[in-house]
């Protein structure tokens, strides 16, 4: 990998922007060293892991994960690039009592995010987990809590698109009022996934400890379509599409937006390709209303990968007077009101809208540099958790609409569901006796 593409801009007419190099990896002080730790090291952990040895003074000693291919797929860049191994603990709860490391990288199953996320907290660690930050509106709101409980620890999200210079540069210019006052957004999710079949109650894999990979979550029995990747289709332990990949595009609507909680939310759509487990939605239209103001949609497509304004995903930001089309990753363009072309901002760093591990490429490297910087106190967390929070929220609500069926009425205030106790329920989980999450 090579961490040092930078970014270059292509500018047309008379915009002007400025030329964002990629930060600097300079070589830091034996004190300012990060010790690591990778909890679920499958697949994006394993990259996780990898990512964050390449960093300057970064060391990755632990990795965490409950199934012994997954904790081989964690091991293998480090046998191939011939780095020192991390050691292996396959329970967090063991892992968590360690004292030789600083932070701890999330990347388990959705269920698993808060839970460890607060394991970690409570035993002194920073935190950076993967999206969704928790599995239901509940446990958001409990990291926003812990934030306050534990003001010098650090809790970031993997809603990486918050440190891509060339979106930073971009919502300055939307503020500067380069397309007028922003009034929509919308952003998009296409992808070809296959269907997961119907499930046969087997015996646990001897690979897989099966009881501890559930968790928080209450007892059901072992199928042979869940683990490792399907479990995101079934509202036990995943969140849908939504969560899984609608939070990036939905995060950069509601950052260019510059809204926080909205007044109502909708959701259609339901498992339309194929008749099989898959329990969310692999065809959803979500909207989120702002007042009388502002509003966001987002179209999700799990099924169908035609691409939506020739992109397999992204957003664009409307306003009075121009528009802010990005196609997925870095890149952007800006058209005035009679849409002309005004300015274009390119990457030079390989993207894969599809790609289920690193669809951002290289570029997520600004978001892992910027949690290290700000755990060595070198700046500050271009996404703290109460920012994360509040975008998975509108993905969690958008689910909680489809699932009801109803158009759920919010308070603007706080996020929360207004006068609907069948939406309110699903507000929170039920966890297995004696894992529920708790700010300690």
């Amino acid at each position: 990998m090579d961490r040092r593409k930078f970014i270059r801009n292509t500018s047309i007419a008379s915009a002007g922007i400025t030329i964002l190099n990629f930060p600097v990896f300079g070589k830091n002080a034996p004190s300012n060293k990060v010790v690591v730790a990778v909890m679920g090291v499958n697949s994006r952990g394993a990259y996780l892991a990898d990512c964050y040895s390449q960093l300057p003074n970064v060391e990755v000693a632990y990795i965490c994960d409950v199934e012994e291919k997954a904790i081989e797929n964690g091991l293998k860049s480090f046998k191939d690039k011939g780095r020192q191994l991390p050691q292996v603990v396959k329970d967090i709860r063991e892992l968590v009592n360690k004292k030789d490391f600083d932070a701890l990288v999330i990347a388990a199953p959705d269920h698993w995010h808060t839970p460890a996320a607060l394991l970690g907290l409570a035993h002194g660690k920073h935190i950076y987990v993967e999206k969704p930050c928790g599995q239901n509106p509940y446990e958001g709101e409990l990291l926003v809590e812990a934030m306050k409980t534990y003001p010098k620890q650090l809790i970031q999200m993997g809603n990486q698109r918050r440190s891509y210079p060339t979106l930073v540069e971009a919502v300055k210019q939307v503020r500067s009022g380069i397309i007028g006052n922003p009034y929509m957004a919308k952003g998009w999710y296409v992808n070809n996934r296959k269907p997961i079949g119907v499930g046969n109650k087997v015996p646990v894999p001897p690979t897989l400890d099966f009881n501890l990979w559930q968790g928080p979550a209450p007892r059901r029995e072992y199928q042979d379509n869940l683990v490792h990747y399907n479990w995101h289709w079934f509202w036990h332990w995943g969140t849908g599409e939504a969560c899984n990949n609608g939070t990036h595009e939905v995060d950069c609507c509601r950052w260019f937006l510059g809204v926080d909680f909205p007044t109502s939310v909708t959701s259609s759509g339901g498992r339309y390709a194929y008749k099989d487990d898959w329990q969310t939605p692999d065809t959803q239209v979500a909207s989120w209303q702002f007042g009388k103001e502002k509003m966001i949609s987002w179209e999700g497509r799990s099924c169908n990968i035609f691409p939506v304004e020739s992109s397999g995903r992204g957003f664009i930001v409307y306003g009075d007077k121009g528009t802010l089309v990005n196609g997925g990753a870095a890149d952007y363009k800006i058209f005035d009101e009679k849409n002309k072309l005004v300015s274009e901002v390119k990457s030079d760093v390989k993207t894969d809208p599809n790609n289920l591990v690193s669809a951002g490429g290289n570029l997520d490297f600004y978001h892992f540099t910027n949690f290290v910087q700000a755990v060595r106190g070198e700046g500050t967390l271009n996404s703290p958790i109460n920012e994360g929070h509040k975008s998975v929220l509108l993905c969690h609500l958008a689910n909680i609409a489809q699932r009801t069926g109803k158009t759920l009425n919010i308070d603007p205030s706080n996020g929360h569901i207004v006068g609907d106790k069948d939406a309110s329920a699903l507000w929170k989980r039920e966890y297995e006796k004696g894992w529920e999450p708790k700010v300690k």
